[in-house]
């Protein structure tokens, strides 16, 4: 079988592109059977993309061409540009016309679920853009992956075949692990980040940012804590304060080493696709309280603190029932994190390929 994967997310530093490129290396590590064709469209960044895959077939065509040709129009069928293939895995920005078996993965559904939680000069462009592309997905793709079974829900809601939808989780990047003591205290120093903190990991109206800083704030009466925010606030009124501070965003090493550092991630998003962090504070060690809600439960099981994220007294307990007791969360959440890998999710997506010669 000839396995055509769009790439060309890869380098956006996304968690697309965390899938994407994790995706791809172990699909590579346990299939020898098929022969992989990686294409990507980028106008500026073709370098980045060949440093990580030199053998990859990048075309200088940038995303606003990518949405015009292939989401609007809808001409020019891939097979022009990279060969006839039997499967095509399609990425979350465009959708070429294709004969092949054609195979998309859906991460979430947020702008259309809800749209008031995005900034509107944002939203307008990514609802357009992923309008069109969806609505090919629908007649087109023989198949559609999701990360979680609210996801699946989400998307049948929204006039999908339930049977056409395969549920495959995703997982951590490599190296996401419990810090030494001295890398954790080297990048608090860079940081300047002294005594006791919780995180939070993310920065606007979705990630629930105003209600989590109330909720510290009540936490920490009588605490001598403070809150780091990961991620920018330049979409809403969030401001530093005298125990909260705004990182912006962070390498992954380092942000590694401040959940190993934490004491908790306050993590009660609005709506999540998958919800990465929760299994990234896993594997560091740290403590989750996450929502009851979406594919947050899902993904965190029994071992996080499930709080309603509507409620600033429910995340407020939330954070409270961990600090109280870590050592049983820390533990669980351990043992959660053992029920994803990358290579689970490679081998689960192989088998979708195959459905094609079934």
């Amino acid at each position: 079988m000839k396995i055509a994967i769009d790439i060309s997310q890869i380098v956006y530093g996304t968690g697309v592109s965390v899938y994407t490129k994790n995706l791809v290396d172990n699909l590579l590590k346990i299939d020898r059977e098929n022969e992989y064709i990686l294409f990507a469209g980028s106008l500026r960044r073709k370098g980045e993309i060949l440093s990580i895959y030199p053998s990859s077939k990048v075309f200088p065509i940038p995303p606003t061409l990518a949405d015009l040709v292939w989401n609007r129009l809808h001409v020019f069928p891939i097979e022009k540009l990279i060969g006839n293939v039997d499967v095509f895995h399609t990425s979350d920005w465009s959708e070429p016309p294709s004969s092949a078996f054609k195979v998309t993965t859906v991460h979430d559904l947020a702008p259309f679920l809800y749209p008031n939680l995005f900034p509107r000069d944002i939203i307008r462009n990514i609802v357009d853009v992923h309008k069109h592309k969806l609505s090919w997905v629908r007649e087109e793709s023989k198949r559609i992956i999701v990360p979680t079974n609210a996801t699946k829900k989400d998307l049948i809601s929204l006039g999908y075949k339930e049977q056409l939808i395969r549920v495959i989780p995703e997982s951590i990047p490599e190296g996401f692990k419990k810090a030494s003591k001295e890398e954790i205290e080297r990048i608090l120093r860079k940081y300047k980040i002294f005594g006791n903190y919780v995180l939070s990991v993310g920065i606007d109206p979705r990630k629930n940012t105003e209600r989590i800083i109330k909720a510290f704030e009540h936490s920490s009466a009588g605490r001598d804590l403070k809150m780091v925010l990961v991620g920018s606030p330049k979409y809403t009124k969030i401001k530093e304060a005298r125990n909260i501070r705004i990182l912006g965003r962070v390498e992954t090493n380092d942000l590694v080493a401040l959940y190993s550092g934490a004491s908790a991630l306050i993590y009660p998003s609005l709506y999540e696709g998958f919800g990465l962090p929760i299994l990234e504070a896993f594997a560091c060690e740290c403590p989750v309280v996450t929502s009851d809600i979406s594919s947050m439960a899902e993904v965190a099981g029994d071992a996080a603190a499930l709080v309603d994220p509507y409620k600033t007294e429910s995340i407020v307990e939330g954070i409270d029932r961990v600090l109280r007791g870590p050592k049983s969360y820390i533990e669980k959440g351990l043992r959660r994190v053992q029920d994803f890998s990358w290579d689970k999710t490679a081998r689960m997506t192989l088998d979708v390929y195959k459905e094609v010669i079934l």
